[in-house]
């Protein structure tokens, strides 16, 4: 493979910045004014802004109607498109037409092909009830009106590419209301059971909705949570809290292995999550098996922020957080360069730390490790639906009245994003079936949900989302730009081919941002699923493939054709990654360093992982 030169670290400063300006006194935009701060609003606008975000379930409707006007004017204004649109309705209700006439003609050993397929991962017609008069019609009406609606919130000449995706997903979300599937007189699976449960499954349905309302005006969990309890059933593997700040504590785990490599872990998951997604049972543990690897793990455990902690900004989460971490392992480990890995948004907080060090001269990381975690949000995934300056806006100002972000707000967001996994799903099989999705812990974490505190979620989404400042070499910490492009340690960055949150595509701009090595990983799942992966667990994949340091950008595409696929985790390639990197093993450290400020605290899992 071909090399090429570094970018150009010059471009990250306010110098080489400047140069690149152009002349014409109409081009020139002062910096400040490329990504402005929120500028100050009126506590009466404040007020209404929150009022109108609790009527509408925290979506903007403004951004809702302009999305709308935006398609509405355009689609008006293309008699061609329309008659398309015309010709394909007429296309459809043809082919409904002759399928309900093969209908008359079929039997159970020459059934009616059907007129239009659903995509693989569509679940909800499947089963051969679904092929049974005169339900195959009804869904093959149904999918034949969902592609109707998605050609015409398409392709419109002059609609801008955020509108057409709010547009179309809010088609989507609205048809999925009225999909046959949902309801009992329409679902044939759900009719089936009823006759041969003799109705029993809708009083266990009613019961269970019962239950559930009782538990969500009470705040408790959902029911088999109480299964999974942290520091009891997940969260238990052993270690002791070193340093307890206002944002994080700090977890040192008890070596398992009689020598471990000098150099320490350290883990940085996401404020959004609790940290225990990593250290979930002992079988599917990324922690126990890092330890048991002989590795010495610091992981951080953030603080479910209230109200007190409103005024906590992204810089707060690098010094009070990262950064105090790092002292800490420096004091603990001394001497030793510490591999650092970031899951989700701790890897984006990661990757700004990192190029903040790299900036700096400090040289006390070995390498670099990304789960999921996005450093490019020019094509951040479906998360982008809800985050445009309105959206943006009317969260302001409903967590101006609180201090923080809701966990229900944004359990509400996911929800919409995979309404039939999250929703409809759930209403059919517990409510119509009768049946209780058994529990399992990666369920129970995630109904563990956290809050997020206003100020920084704020500039999360305005500084990182709408203005995409980090790739672009705009994103400040200490007063002073970062750029991607001055990072030149190993990087090890994993992406999951399902990811509603950080699209792999998304994950893979990595390369075109640093120079540094990057070895990439795609293993099949989701945001979640994808990075539980232990050894033994059945159906996984993935595949990998390593950039060398200054080598040309490969794009994603290319990289999907080239990358060599394995079966089962990557869990040990990465374990083998971290090794050729690390020193001979010795002698673990003792936990803490009380002589030098950092005392064991407490226990694992700590105390600010139990805060709900």
């Amino acid at each position: 493979m071909t090399t090429r030169k570094p970018r150009a670290k010059a471009l990250a400063t306010p110098t080489a910045r400047a140069a690149k300006k152009p002349t014409s006194a109409l081009a020139v935009v002062p910096e400040a004014v490329t990504a402005p701060a929120p500028t100050a609003r009126n506590p009466l606008d404040l007020k209404v802004h929150a009022a109108i975000a609790r009527t509408t379930l925290s979506v903007s409707p403004m951004s809702l109607l302009l999305a709308t006007v935006d398609w509405a004017g355009h689609l008006a204004g293309s008699p061609g498109k329309r008659l398309e649109l015309i010709g394909l309705a007429q296309e459809h209700a043809r082919l409904l037409l002759e399928y309900a006439g093969s209908l008359a003609l079929a039997t159970p050993f020459n059934p009616a092909p059907h007129c239009v397929e659903p995509v693989p991962q569509d679940r909800r017609f499947a089963g051969e009830e679904w092929d049974r008069w005169p339900f195959n019609l009804m869904h093959q009406s149904f999918l034949l009106a969902e592609a109707w609606w998605q050609a015409a919130t398409t392709g419109i000449a002059g609609v801008s590419r955020h509108h057409e995706h709010v547009v179309s997903f809010a088609a989507r979300q609205l048809l999925d209301v009225f999909s046959p599937g949902n309801y009992l007189a329409t679902n044939p699976l759900v009719l089936r059971h009823t006759f041969e449960s003799g109705g029993l499954n809708l009083m266990r349905g009613l019961m269970n909705a019962a239950e559930d309302l009782q538990r969500l005006a009470s705040g408790e969990p959902p029911v088999g949570t109480e299964d999974y309890m942290v520091g009891r059933d997940v969260a238990i593997t052993p270690g002791k809290v070193v340093l307890r700040t206002p944002l994080m504590e700090l977890i040192q785990y008890t070596p398992a292995t009689d020598k471990v490599h000098p150099e320490p872990i350290l883990i940085v998951p996401a404020w959004i999550m609790k940290y225990y997604i990593l250290d979930l049972s002992p079988h599917n543990s990324l922690v126990k098996y890092l330890v048991d690897q002989g590795h010495t793990v610091f992981c951080i455990s953030w603080k479910n922020p209230g109200p007190a902690e409103r005024d906590f900004g992204m810089d707060d989460y690098l010094q009070l957080g990262f950064f105090a971490a790092l002292d800490a392992i420096n004091a603990i480990v001394p001497g030793a360069a510490i591999h650092a890995a970031g899951y989700c948004l701790g890897g984006t907080l990661l990757a700004i730390a990192t190029a903040a060090m790299a900036r700096d001269g400090d040289t006390r990381l070995a390498t670099m490790t990304l789960f999921t975690a996005q450093t490019d949000f020019t094509e951040p995934g479906e998360l982008a639906l809800f985050i445009d300056e309105g959206q943006v806006s009317l969260l302001e100002a409903q967590m101006d009245e609180v201090g923080y972000l809701t966990a229900g707000q944004m359990a509400g967001a996911f929800q919409l994003l995979r309404s039939y996994d999250l929703l409809w799903s759930r209403i059919v099989g517990e409510y119509l079936m009768g049946e209780r999705a058994p529990m399992n812990d990666l369920m129970a974490w995630n109904a563990d949900a956290t809050r997020m505190p206003a100020r920084m979620h704020s500039q999360y989404l305005r500084q990182l989302f709408l203005n995409d400042a980090l790739s672009e070499g705009r994103y400040r910490v200490g007063g002073r730009p970062v750029a991607m492009s001055d990072i030149d340690a190993p990087i090890f960055c994993v992406a999951t081919l399902t990811d509603h949150v950080a699209p792999w595509r998304s994950v893979h701009k990595l390369h075109y941002l640093t120079p540094a090595e990057i070895h990439f990983v795609l293993t099949n799942g989701g945001h979640n699923a994808g990075i539980v992966s232990e050894p033994g667990r059945p159906r996984r994949r993935y595949q990998s493939l390593t950039r060398p340091a200054g080598a040309n950008y490969m794009p994603p595409d290319d990289w999907l054709g080239l990358a060599p696929s394995h079966e089962g985790s990557w869990w040990p390639e990465w374990v083998a990654w971290l090794k050729a990197r690390s020193s001979t093993p010795a002698a673990p450290p003792e936990s803490g360093a009380p002589t030098l400020g950092y005392p064991v605290v407490c226990d694992a899992p700590g105390s600010y992982v139990l805060e709900k």
